[in-house]
């Protein structure tokens, strides 16, 4: 790399964000532009589900990551890809199994083959479903892994496959994250996702009680899309300066808050935060649990040591504060 081509990395340099339109990567592109208006940003998406088309000054591009030469042309010049585009969560993709693994395994490899070829850095969200039972507490990204599910498994592969890639050939950063909730704004569009906490939350506002699959008990880490969008701001920070110093190899952190309430711990907060703040009243109804392929411990805490230490990354939302803000401004 020559001199010129070093400072302009480091001064002003080309993030691209796949997944762009997206629940979290709309949110990461608006935080980039907001930290840093100097850099320059490069927004995709295949808008399978994402609709955000615009974000600021930066419009998101047409582009699919299973197609290599349109991904390629793209993201060239890009000095770090945040890979957020993936086919998420359990039922899309037990229901769309070859889309999932032609997004998430293939268009992964598509993304780590352009890193490898060209040096740029990556950040890639590998997700709990990758661990099934955890065996230890608290959870680490060194535990061992057994996904319950296919989606799990597409994220296992996608693990290991940049982990091969990245090898000397460019820094990577792997997040080992929790389920995630909340909203936000781009514009005047709010943009969500039907997550847990973000289920009841609608929930209290129909004539349907919160439903919780039995037994109730099973626990889940839970961490604000705004929390989790802001570690990849820090990756990005903490990656240039990587690449400054020609390192590569894999790099695995826990994205994850201290919040590990049981789900029926978390509708009965719900519950009870309507009434007081909305004067609402709703039940919760245990049902019997469709999934075979879920974890059920009544444990999940999460050592995010890592996270804090080594990107300055901490967490800034509650569940309660975020709960009591969704349900005033849903209740207008």
């Amino acid at each position: 790399m020559t001199t010129d081509e070093s400072d302009r990395r480091r001064d002003a340099p080309t993030i691209a964000v796949t997944g762009a339109a997206g629940y979290i990567g709309s949110q990461v592109v608006s935080l980039l532009r907001k930290e840093h208006p100097d850099w320059e940003i490069v927004a995709l998406d295949n808008f399978y589900l994402g609709t955000v088309r615009e974000i600021g000054d930066v419009s998101v591009q047409h582009i699919d990551i299973r197609n290599r030469d349109r991904l390629e042309t793209a993201l060239n010049g890009a000095d770090i890809v945040l890979h957020l585009a993936a086919i998420s969560g359990v039922e899309d993709c037990e229901a769309n199994a070859d889309l999932a693994y032609e997004v998430n395994v293939q268009g992964t490899t598509n993304v780590a083959w352009f890193c490898r070829k060209t040096g740029a850095g990556l950040v890639f969200p590998f997700s709990m479903a990758v661990l099934g039972d955890p065996e230890t507490l608290p959870i680490t990204v060194d535990m061992p892994r057994d996904p319950f599910n296919w989606y799990g498994r597409t994220k296992l592969l996608g693990e290991h496959i940049i982990e091969d890639m990245a090898e000397g050939a460019f820094p990577a950063h792997l997040y080992l994250k929790s389920n995630l909730y909340g909203e936000h704004e781009i514009g005047d569009e709010t943009v969500s996702k039907g997550t847990v906490i973000n289920f009841f939350v609608n929930r209290v506002f129909s004539d349907e009680p919160l439903t919780v699959y039995e037994p109730g008990t099973q626990s889940r880490n839970y961490v604000h899309v705004k929390d989790v969008s802001r570690a990849y701001i820090r990756s990005t920070e903490a990656m240039l300066d990587q690449l400054e110093a020609g390192e590569t190899g894999v790099s695995k952190y826990e994205v994850a808050s201290d919040e590990d309430p049981s789900v029926i711990a978390v509708a009965e907060l719900v519950r009870e935060i309507a009434v007081e703040d909305a004067g609402i009243e709703t039940e919760v109804a245990l049902v019997d649990n469709p999934r075979s392929d879920e974890t059920l411990v009544s444990d999940f805490k999460v050592d995010t040591t890592k996270a804090r230490t080594e990107l300055g990354w901490t967490t800034e939302h509650s569940v309660e504060e975020s709960v009591r803000e969704l349900i005033r401004q849903k209740g207008r």
